[in-house]
């Protein structure tokens, strides 16, 4: 029992990070009455994307750890073009690049007691663990969207398109999570879908502002 409370704590935290995030997004972006892409949207991902991949590794839960690793280097990325990466100390910049790395050598060092223990748990049958990854592409695509739409534009951006997919994926995710039993992630997408519809709708509004004024 203390085992699983305290695996369960680092899912929280991991989404205390990624409520944080959305929070902060939210609230600025109401205030600029656009979409805005503050710097600690970003700070809070990575954070977040870190002790979520650890909370899937010890749940052995390849769905919420694909998400995590898609992702994580968009994360970078967008640090990096706000210019916020380069202020990071060298010791702290080059285990936060390689730890992707490591943990995907772990695991093939693990060998097949590892992928055993992701694709065959008896916990998790097999059309389950193709649901939620499903749901977690779904909801990463949005990044990848996301980094193609701001690598066009030399700037990183928040795209209407980018919170649209958010909901899709953050709906097939909560799904998931009910059939997991898992409060973690139940909670942590549950958190998003008032701001992701909202940044819909200041997205919009934001056009029509944008050709009237033309």
């Amino acid at each position: 029992m203390t085992d699983a409370l305290w695996v369960y704590a680092i899912g929280f935290l991991a989404q205390g990070f990624f409520s944080a995030r959305i929070l902060v997004q939210w609230i600025l972006s109401e205030r600029a009455r656009r979409i805005v892409s503050p710097n600690a949207y970003w700070v809070c991902s990575l954070a977040g994307s870190i002790l979520l991949f650890l909370y899937g590794w010890l749940r052995s839960d390849f769905c919420v750890m694909l998400g995590q690793l898609i992702s994580y280097y968009i994360y970078v990325w967008n640090l990096d073009i706000k210019g916020l990466w380069q202020k990071v100390p060298r010791w702290i910049r080059i285990p936060i690049a390689v730890l992707p790395c490591v943990a995907i050598g772990c695991g093939i060092a693990g060998g097949r007691a590892f992928f055993d223990s992701l694709f065959r748990n008896s916990n998790l049958p097999l059309w389950m663990i193709v649901f939620g990854s499903a749901g977690q592409i779904v909801f990463t695509v949005r990044f990848i969207y996301q980094w193609y739409y701001s690598y066009r534009r030399h700037c990183s951006l928040l795209p209407v398109g980018f919170w649209v997919i958010s909901l899709v994926g953050s709906g097939i995710i909560v799904s998931y999570g009910i059939m997991r039993l898992d409060p973690v992630l139940i909670l942590g997408q549950s958190v998003g879908f008032i701001a992701y519809s909202r940044n819909i709708l200041l997205g919009k509004r934001q056009k029509v502002d944008t050709a009237q004024r033309a």
